[in-house]
C-alpha cells in the first residue's frame, strides 16, 4: 500500500503532537463543502470551511465558518478591528495561502495570518477542515485548531431570521 503524501497541515499537526484523523475521499474537482461532508460522512454542522478577507488595510485574515453559513461582512470587519473586509477572489487563494479552492485549510498557509474560528465550533468535540488539498479533510477538536493557528473564536457569520 502507498505511503499517505502528508500536506504541510498534517506536518504542522504532527509536529505540535496534536491528534487528528485524516479522512480521504475520491474528488476529481472541487464543488463545495457541503458535497465533501455528503462523502466523508462528516455531520454538516461540525464541517467548516476556510475562508480569506483583505481587509481596507489591505491585511488578510482567516474565518474557519460552518459550511452551510456565510460570513457577515460587517461582523467580520468588526471582529478584526476594520473598517470594512471583503473576501479574496478565487484567482488569489494559491497566491496568498499556498493552497487551492477546496484544499484551502487555516494550518500552514504560506504566512502566518490572523485565524478566526465561528464560536458555533466550540460546542463540538471534533470538527472537520480540508486537510490541505482536495480530497483530505482533518478531523480535530476546535482548541487543538485554536491552538496551531494561534486563532480567536469569534461570532461573524449571517444571521438567518
Amino acid at each position: 500500500m502507498a505511503k499517505e503524501v502528508k500536506t504541510n497541515a498534517m506536518r504542522i499537526l504532527d509536529k505540535n503532537k496534536i491528534s487528528y484523523e485524516l479522512i480521504t475521499y475520491e474528488c476529481d474537482e472541487f464543488i463545495d463543502g457541503l458535497h465533501t461532508a455528503a462523502k466523508t460522512g462528516a455531520p454538516v454542522e461540525q464541517s467548516f470551511k476556510t475562508l480569506v478577507a483583505q481587509g481596507k488595510s489591505k491585511a488578510y485574515y482567516v474565518f474557519v465558518v460552518p459550511i452551510a453559513e456565510e460570513v457577515d461582512l460587517k461582523l467580520a470587519a468588526k471582529t478584526v478591528g476594520e473598517k470594512s473586509v471583503e473576501m479574496i477572489h478565487v484567482k488569489d487563494i494559491n497566491a496568498v495561502t499556498g493552497y487551492i479552492r477546496g484544499g484551502c485549510t487555516p494550518i500552514g498557509m504560506k504566512k502566518s495570518y490572523p485565524v478566526f474560528i465561528q464560536e458555533s465550533a466550540r460546542n463540538y468535540a471534533e470538527m472537520y477542515v480540508s486537510g490541505g488539498r482536495i480530497g483530505s479533510t482533518l478531523k480535530l477538536s476546535p482548541s487543538d485548531l485554536q491552538r496551531v493557528t494561534n486563532a480567536v473564536f469569534a461570532d461573524f457569520i449571517v444571521r438567518k431570521e
